[in-house]
C-alpha cells in the first residue's frame, strides 16, 4: 500500500513518519511550503510533488492534513486537485473544518470514482509521532473498515462516529470545550498570582477539586512559566470554536462561554499572539503580562 500526505507540517510529518517506521511505504507528499515537504521528502525517501495530481498518482491512500475549510476545498477542487485518475483511491481528512466540508469532499470524491474518511484528531504533535493520536471517524463504515489497519497504527484510541460530518461535529466540541477550560484556567491562575497566591499550591489545589481538568496537567506549567511552544496555536483554537458556534447557530443554542473564549482568541491574533500555544491565552491574564496599557479580561 502506497501512501500519500498532503500538509507535512508538524501533524502530517510526525503521522509520516510513524507510517514509515512501522513499514507502509510513503511515497508522495505535497504542501505549499516547498522547503519543508523537500526536507521530509528525502528523510523519508518520498517524492516531494510539484502538484497535487502527483499525490494520488502515487498513492492508494491519501491523508490530508491542511489548515481550514478554504485550504480543504481548495485541494479537492481547485485548478490543481487531488481528484484527477482518483478512481480506487481512499482520502482520509485528518483537518478539523466544518462538516459540511467534509460532505461536499464526499460528494466529489463520489463522482471521481474515490472515497473518503474523516478522522478527526483530539491529539497532539506528541501523539501524531507515538503513534497514539486519539482518532475519531465518519463515513461509509466499509470505507472505515478498508482503513482501520492503517488508522490502528497512528492510534491508540480509535473511534468511529458515524456518517461523513458527525465526527466533525465531535471533534468542534472537544475543542470548544478544551478551549473554554483553558481560558478559564488562565484566568484562575491570573487571578491567583494578581492575588498573591502561590501558584505550585494553586495548581496542585485544582488538581485535587472541582477545578481540575486535562488543561490543568497539559497547560498550567506553561501558563506559570511562559513556555509557549506551539503544540496548538491560539489561531486554532479560535478558528475552531467558530466552528463550533457555527454549529450552535444552525440549532438556534445560545453559547455565550464559548463565545466569550473565542473573544479572547481573537483577542491573541489582534495582539500579535496568534502563533502562540493555546497556553498563551494567559498572557491576557496575568496581571503584568498585558500587551497594552489598560488591557483588562
Amino acid at each position: 500500500m502506497n501512501i500519500g500526505f498532503v500538509g507535512v507540517g508538524r501533524m502530517g510529518a510526525n503521522m509520516a513518519r510513524r507510517l514509515q517506521e512501522r513499514g507502509f511505504h510513503v511515497t508522495t507528499l505535497f504542501d505549499t511550503n516547498r522547503t519543508t515537504v523537500t526536507a521530509l521528502a528525502s528523510e523519508l525517501s518520498a517524492t516531494a510533488c510539484p502538484t497535487l495530481g502527483d499525490v494520488t498518482a502515487g498513492a492508494d491512500v491519501i491523508f490530508t492534513v491542511v489548515s481550514d475549510n478554504t485550504a480543504m476545498r481548495a485541494i479537492f477542487s481547485g485548478a490543481d486537485n487531488l481528484l484527477v485518475n482518483a478512481s480506487g483511491k481512499i482520502f482520509i481528512n485528518c483537518a478539523t473544518v466544518s462538516p459540511e466540508v467534509h460532505e461536499e469532499v464526499e460528494e466529489l470524491a463520489q463522482k471521481a470514482g474515490a472515497e473518503t474518511l474523516e478522522a478527526c484528531m483530539a491529539s497532539s504533535i506528541t501523539q501524531a509521532r507515538e503513534g497514539s493520536l486519539y482518532l475519531m471517524c465518519g463515513g461509509n463504515e466499509e470505507t472505515f473498515a478498508r482503513a482501520e489497519p492503517l488508522l490502528r497504527e497512528l492510534s491508540s484510541s480509535l473511534r468511529f462516529v458515524g456518517k461523513t460530518g458527525e465526527a466533525a461535529k465531535v471533534k468542534a466540541l472537544v475543542n470548544m470545550v478544551m478551549n473554554i477550560n483553558t481560558a478559564g484556567l488562565a484566568e484562575g491562575l491570573g487571578l491567583g498570582d494578581a492575588l498573591g497566591l502561590d501558584l505550585a499550591m494553586l495548581r496542585e489545589v485544582f488538581g485535587q477539586t472541582g477545578a481540575a481538568s486535562r488543561v490543568l496537567q497539559t497547560d498550567a506549567d506553561d501558563m506559570q512559566n511562559r513556555d509557549h511552544a506551539c503544540f496548538f496555536s491560539a489561531a486554532h483554537a479560535a478558528k475552531d470554536s467558530g466552528i463550533a458556534l457555527d454549529l450552535a447557530d444552525e440549532v438556534g443554542l445560545d453559547l455565550p462561554v464559548a463565545t466569550a473564549t473565542r473573544e479572547q482568541y481573537k483577542r491573541m491574533i489582534a495582539q500579535g499572539l496568534g502563533e502562540l500555544d493555546k497556553s498563551g491565552i494567559a498572557e491576557l491574564t496575568f496581571k503584568s503580562r498585558h500587551q497594552h496599557s489598560g488591557d483588562r479580561v
